[in-house]
Parts: C-alpha cells; structure tokens; sequence
C-alpha cells in the first residue's frame, strides 16, 4: 500500500518538472530566434555591399573597355579593307565573276571580327591579367594585325575564290597533289600587292600597342595607390 501511494506524488513531482523544462526549450528558442534577427541585418549589409562591389567592378569594366576601344576598332576596320583588298586581286587573278556579294560580305566582316575578338584576348586582356611588358605588347599587337589582317584574309580569299574557279572553270584545273602551288603561280604577280597591307598593318600594330599601354598605365595608376 505505500508503494502505491508513493506513485502518485511521483507522478505528481514528474508532471511538475515537464512544464519546467518545456518552458526552458521554449525560452531557448526565443533566445535562438533573437539571435538569428540580430544577426540578420548585418548579412543583409554584406549582400548588399557584395552587390554595390559587383557593380562597380562591371562599370569599371566598361569604362576599360571604353578607353581601349577605339584603336581595335580602327585596327579592325583595316583588316577589313586587307581583306577586300585580297579579294580584288584574287577575283582578278581567278577570273571569277560569280558570288559577288558573298565573297566581299565574308571577307570585310571575318577579318573584322577575327581581329576584334583576338585583340582583346590577346592583347587588351593580358595587359590587365598578366601586366605584360611594354615590348611584349607592342610585338603581341603587330603579330595580330599580321595574322588577322593579311595572313587570314588572303587565305580565306584564296580558299573562297579557288573553289569558285574550279566550280565554274574559270581557269584551267589544277593537276592533282599541286593544287595551292597551281594557284600560286598564276597569281603571284598581283599577290606582291599584298606588301602594303603587310607594312602598314605592322606599323598600325606598332602603334596600337604603345597606345594600348600607355592607356593600361594611365587606368593602372588611378586605380592601384602609391605608397
């Protein structure tokens, strides 16, 4: 009998220490909960300072992108020029007469491109990636003018019009295994007229990189401090 009369006051004591410790769970979680708004605002702030940095990087990047802009794009116009330049001979040499359009279109617009896109790579973009040297970016901007403003678009004139030839047999077919040195002599006379693309293009190169330089220096000092 009195153990049975003890079971009761030990219900009793248990029924009295849940409330007890629900109400310590509940105070933990309003604490828990406290916490989290007070740490709330200042992530907001540092999402907010993420965001206004972002920003501000992308308009620092097109105002880069605006200062170089000028000498890739008149670098680029002439590639494009090279580039009708080689068609005009070729069309001559190949006597083709067919494809105007398409022939002259493809050859101002991928030299156009090809230099544009090249440059900023390779030149404008290694400056701020890799701080090369003056020297390295007057010679990285003469080698693109001579690659992507006479190399590529004499190749692709040669390529585009010789198969015009053959297809229209225009001139007398090739014989096989001797297809480019075929072309070659029967255009190698009015071909020399590439020279001058050649000596201009280098000479614009030249002094496309000492301009593209000189404005790196100049956003390099406003942006970097000195000590």
């Amino acid at each position: 009998m009195a153990a049975l009369r003890r079971d009761p006051g030990v219900d009793l004591k248990d029924a009295r220490m849940v409330p007890g410790g629900a109400e310590e769970a509940h105070e933990g979680m309003k604490t828990a909960t406290f916490a989290h708004t007070q740490l709330s605002p200042s992530l907001r702030d540092a999402k907010f300072r993420m965001i206004i940095e972002n920003i501000e990087k992308k308009f620092e990047y097109l105002r880069r992108d605006k200062a170089f802009l000028p000498g890739p794009v008149f670098f680029a116009a002439s590639a494009s020029l090279s580039g009708i330049l080689a068609n005009f001979i070729l069309r001559h040499c190949f006597k083709v007469k067919h494809d105007v359009l398409k022939t002259y279109a493809s050859l101002t617009a991928l030299p156009f491109l090809s230099t544009i896109v090249t440059y900023k790579f390779f030149v404008t973009d290694a400056l701020y990636s890799d701080h090369i040297s003056k020297e390295n970016c007057v010679l990285r901007s003469s080698l693109v003018g001579l690659v992507c403003g006479v190399l590529y678009p004499s190749g692709l004139a040669f390529s585009k019009n010789g198969r015009l030839a053959v297809k229209y047999h225009t001139v007398p077919l090739p014989p096989k295994g001797r297809v480019f040195l075929h072309w070659l002599l029967l255009c190698q006379t009015q071909i020399k007229a590439m020279v001058i693309p050649i000596i201009l293009l280098t000479q614009f190169g030249i002094l496309n990189g000492l301009q593209q330089y000189a404005i790196y220096e100049n956003t390099y000092k406003k942006t970097v401090p000195e000590d």
